[in-house]
């Protein structure tokens, strides 16, 4: 088991942190552990794997399916409800890891089972605290107090001697009852990260203009705060920013990221590391070895100074003012300012107005040679009607009888409307509609002409045997 209470099965490490461990092999190993314990005397399990145990399924959060969320479940309830035979986990927690320094935020502690239900009689005491990036811990054994009607554990102040900065508090269960120590497990001391923020002070800031040694102008920075520096200075002089930050007790901090930052009016921008020497942040910056860099751009330059960090509650971003630099003209060879990248915000804006030109339609023709042309395409047509009278329509097998009549004109009739929706097709309908269409009158025309033919061959059945 490692220390954040993942596990290995068959060669392949279950991650706590990354929620794919399978929780089905898992609880089935918990759910075997307590039937066998239950059954002998001599089973022993070790506190720190029971509360491993826990922390795992716990840290899991909510399982992405119902399955998981079952297995969960059903190991939890099965880790706390068997206390006669396993000690039921006691999980200690802490309802905010951040705290204020400045607000002079309380440590609250609370401890419950895994499923949440009453904790016996106990006290939290804090063993330890270890600051980040060192190895020596302030012994405290110092005991909260408890709050029955909250059932948290509270500490009115931090630890003397606790700046921001990040922690390791060590936490200790202590019951009240012995005879409780057999079915619940503490897991001796409980490590939990904390992070004490505050509000660091920023003292002594001033900006300097130097040429050599001697001070050209000075002037003081209201840190964090509104300032409006207009500077100048041509490439034989230095810029020089310092600053002191503290924190709540009084110590030197030093953040995270301390930034300078110049951009020319052209959107050319450059950005310095502030140092520290000592208590004291500062930089500064020759202009004559910094020509190059600045691509030979005289002209007005803003300044800007970040500085923040995690636990710095009054982290800053802070215009400063403007500096006019007058710099030499770029040699022939000189390196040219990188292209500025488009404001990422103007694609949002409104776009320019797209004019779609279309192809001007042929001339047509006059009105005389398209009714010409629709002449020809009749000609076809009454030539057909003219041979139909010369050579003589046969009427003489017409129907004359009502109701055979009447399916013989629908059959003509749906004939045409089919002649016509090819004619509708062609001009406006598209190629489902026209399916649709003709799939109705063909159901229509094979119902009709059935019943026409039917009729023609029983008349012509009954001619014959006469």
């Amino acid at each position: 088991m490692l220390y954040d209470g993942s596990y290995y099965f068959d060669d392949k490490h279950i991650d706590a942190s990354g929620h794919q461990g399978p929780l089905s092999a898992t609880s089935a190993v918990v759910r075997g552990l307590t039937a066998f314990a239950s059954t002998s005397e001599s089973l022993n399990i070790p506190e720190e794997k029971i509360l491993g145990l826990a922390r795992f399924f716990l840290g899991i959060g909510v399982p992405g399916n119902s399955k998981d969320l079952y297995y969960q479940i059903d190991t939890l309830s099965h880790l706390e409800n068997n206390r006669q035979v396993v000690s039921a986990p006691l999980i200690l927690s802490l309802p905010a890891t951040v705290l204020s320094l400045t607000s002079k935020d309380k440590l609250k502690v609370k401890v419950s089972t895994v499923l949440g239900s009453t904790v016996p009689p106990l006290s939290v005491k804090l063993m330890q605290v270890f600051s980040s990036g060192s190895k020596d811990a302030s012994v405290l054994k110092q005991e909260l107090h408890f709050h029955p009607e909250e059932a948290i554990h509270t500490l009115d102040a931090l630890p003397e001697g606790v700046d921001i900065g990040e922690y390791v508090f060590a936490f200790e269960i202590v019951l009240s009852d012995p005879e409780h120590k057999r079915k619940f497990a503490t897991g001796g001391r409980t490590k939990v990260p904390v992070h004490v923020t505050g509000v660091v002070k920023v003292d002594d800031a001033k900006v300097t203009v130097l040429e050599g040694d001697i001070v050209e102008s000075e002037k003081k920075l209201d840190l964090p705060g509104k300032n409006d520096l207009a500077l100048s200075a041509n490439h034989l002089q230095k810029l020089h920013l310092s600053f002191l930050l503290t924190t709540p007790l009084g110590k030197p901090f030093k953040p995270h990221q301390a930034l300078l930052k110049l951009r020319h009016e052209s959107g050319v921008e450059h950005i310095f590391v502030v140092g520290n020497s000592g208590k004291h942040f500062e930089i500064t910056l020759d202009f004559l070895s910094l020509v190059e860099k600045f691509f030979y751009l005289s002209g007005q330059y803003d300044i800007e100074l970040t500085v923040g960090d995690a636990v710095m509650e009054n982290s800053f971003l802070q215009p400063l003012g403007s500096i006019e630099l007058d710099l030499p003209k770029a040699p022939e060879k000189a390196t040219q300012p990188p292209p500025q990248a488009v404001n990422p915000y103007l694609r949002y804006g409104p776009k320019a107005e797209i004019a779609h030109i279309f192809r001007a339609p042929e001339k047509r023709p006059p009105q005389e040679v398209s009714f010409a042309f629709l002449g020809l395409v009749l000609v076809p047509f009454l030539g057909f009607l003219i041979g139909l009278l010369r050579l003589g329509v046969n009427l003489k097998n017409f129907p004359t009888s009502t109701i055979p009549a009447t399916f013989a004109i629908l059959f003509h009739g749906g004939i045409a409307a089919v002649l016509i929706l090819y004619v509708f097709f062609w001009l406006k309908l598209d190629l489902f509609t026209t399916l649709k269409a003709l799939g109705v009158l063909g159901i229509f025309l094979m119902f009709v002409g059935h019943r026409t033919l039917s009729h023609l061959a029983s008349a012509s059945a009954k001619l014959k045997s006469a």
